[in-house]
């Protein structure tokens, strides 16, 4: 269970960053990071990081897949993780 938590905050604070960075980058005219990327954080558990840094960072809110992909993702993470505490009770 411990583990899965630092899991899950390291990938949401890497979500975070990542969002922030790839604004940083595309104000600058520089190298992007992928859209992938930024998914492939957000589904392996960094939904709410990501969310978070893509309206704080105002980055990809334009982009629905981003501005209703993020939030499902979220949520269904949120589902996931009240499924598995109660099961391991």
């Amino acid at each position: 269970m411990k583990a899965a938590l630092v899991w899950l905050a390291a990938l949401n604070l890497i979500a975070f960053i990542l969002m922030g960075l790839d604004k940083w980058k595309a104000r600058r005219g520089a190298w992007r990071i992928p859209e992938k990327t930024l998914f492939l954080a957000a589904l392996l558990g960094g939904a709410l990081g990501g969310t978070v840094g893509m309206h704080l960072f105002h980055h990809k809110t334009r982009h629905w897949y981003f501005r209703f992909g993020f939030p499902i993702l979220l949520v269904l993470q949120l589902l996931l993780a009240g499924f598995l505490a109660f099961r391991l009770q």
